[in-house]
């Protein structure tokens, strides 16, 4: 799946929290229906079994509920996508990675084989579909969700490069599979962010650490044997850099993946490199972009919504753009695309009572023109206005009514902009009050079940105030839309 990712150190953020943060996208083509849901431990299988790669796999009899943003279309899978368990630890699975011919020749990924010409059927590994489904009810810790899906990866492979985030209060830890079998992961400096588009994105790695201590990084077995027998160290010092190691550098590239890496880092560091121009020291074509960088001012949870929305706004590339060179427009992939599913930003803040410190922030269809919109998450049930997606387009859930008012707006884009940006500022205010308004009763409330249903409650608020906003903004994008249908005549019957 093509999908971005922002990662945010407790250091970096405005208020100590943690964020991670992505955008999950359909392949091209196509758009996949989704809906935000709780999964109780009764609904968790025991034996799993993959869809797309038939493996299946015996899971612990001691699940955790947690979120979960799963396909509202059955057929291909759960792909629960993101969710934060009961024990507090978040997770969002997967950014898809590019990897190189040497790494998929020395260990190449395991996919499935249909029983054919008299042969068995052969089980693939695993992979996106199944990743949050296999970890996140068992983990109790962001360092623990590594140990676990490394472990997995070890034992079933994989039949795809993804990058997945594990983050709990303290850390964020970020793993990359290499190959069929072997991974490697980082845990993310406090102080920094870091951005991740479709491609193998650490760009330093302490193999010593890894292999020993494990305090900033981890890996499979075996990987320093598997690196020197297939030669994959390509470093001129012996430094070992991943990205050369295990990535990919194709033209694509440049078109696809590192203008995103790009453009969240001009925003974020806009005088700490220069971006632009002859002697800029990074361009959209750069292969050496950082895979992380300390911001010049801490981040807040607009920041994340406006990088991971961006069409390249203020550069020649933003395909809106009435001005600059008209060739240049679209020329990159855009963050916020047209076939973004959602996007989901965790974020865990300091100095709270463990069962309401964690909003789960949600938005559904191409971030441009969609709304971010936080709720606890620490429930027991999600909104049936987020939770009650199928494949039939209407007006009664969040995401038809998104993807709806994204199409339209796109298509009235200069008359349309304006409502879409009141839309985006109102509801992330009230979003900020409605969540100030029950953070202050949940302070009062020492009873668990009170404390539960004030957080119920709050959700049910947000839905409610967030079904009104949308449905006050369809009105106003289909009416500018309509302005414009080639069959007006400005003569009226008066």
């Amino acid at each position: 799946m093509a999908c971005t990712t922002i990662l945010v150190g407790k250091n970096a953020s405005y208020d100590g929290s943690t964020m991670i943060a992505r955008n999950d996208d359909s392949g091209a083509g196509h758009y996949t229906p989704k809906k935000f849901v709780v999964v109780h431990p009764e609904e968790q299988p025991r034996k799993y079994k993959s869809v797309i790669s038939h493996v299946e796999i015996d899971l612990p009899d001691n699940p955790m509920r947690y979120t979960s943003v799963p396909n509202a279309v059955a057929g291909e899978g759960v792909w629960a996508a993101s969710g934060v368990n009961e024990a507090n630890v978040g997770m969002t699975a997967t950014e898809t990675i590019t990897s190189n011919p040497r790494v998929l020749g020395a260990d190449p990924l395991v996919v499935y084989q249909p029983a054919e010409d008299g042969k068995e059927e052969v089980a693939g590994g695993i992979g996106e579909e199944d990743i949050v489904s296999l970890v996140l009810p068992y983990i109790h810790s962001a360092r623990e969700g590594v140990q676990r899906l490394g472990s997995i990866l070890e034992q079933y492979g994989t039949y795809e490069m993804n990058g997945i985030a594990f983050q709990d209060q303290d850390e964020i830890w970020w793993l990359e599979t290499i190959g069929g079998h072997h991974w490697i992961a980082r845990k993310v400096p406090d102080d920094v962010y870091v951005v991740m588009p479709n491609q193998l994105g650490l760009d330093e790695f302490d193999l010593e650490d890894a292999l020993s201590q494990q305090e900033e990084y981890m890996c499979s077995a075996g990987m320093r044997e598997f690196i020197e027998k297939n030669h994959l160290d390509l470093s001129m010092d012996g430094v070992l850099n991943p990205r050369d190691a295990f990535g990919s550098h194709d033209d694509a590239d440049h078109v696809y993946n590192t203008p995103r890496a790009w453009f969240m880092e001009r925003y974020l560091n806009p005088r700490t490199k220069v971006w632009d121009g002859p002697n800029a020291d990074f361009t959209p074509y750069s292969d050496d972009l950082p895979w992380c960088m300390v911001p010049e001012k801490k981040i807040t949870v607009e920041d994340v919504k406006y990088v991971l929305s961006s069409h390249y706004q203020g550069t020649p590339y933003d395909p809106y753009a009435s001005y600059g060179d008209k060739a240049q427009r679209g020329a990159f992939r855009s963050i916020g695309v047209n076939r973004t599913d959602f996007l989901s930003v965790i974020q865990m803040r300091p100095g709270m009572e463990k069962d309401s410190n964690i909003l789960e922030w949600v938005a559904f269809a191409s971030n441009a023109f969609n709304v971010l919109v936080p709720f606890y998450a620490t429930i027991d049930t999600t909104p049936d206005y987020l939770s009650s997606t199928t494949k039939e387009v209407t007006t009664d859930n969040f995401y038809w009514v998104s993807r709806i008012i994204g199409a339209m707006a796109d298509a009235s884009y200069r008359s349309s902009v304006f409502h879409i940006e009141r839309y985006q500022e109102s509801v992330m205010a009230k979003g900020h009050q409605l969540i100030n308004q029950y953070d202050a009763l949940l302070e009062k409330e020492s009873d668990a079940a009170k404390r539960m249903a004030l957080r119920q409650e709050a959700n049910q608020a947000i839905a409610d105030m967030l079904k009104k906003e949308a449905s006050a903004t369809l009105d106003k994008v289909l009416y500018e839309l309509s302005n414009q249908m080639k069959n007006s005549y400005s003569r009226s019957d008066a």
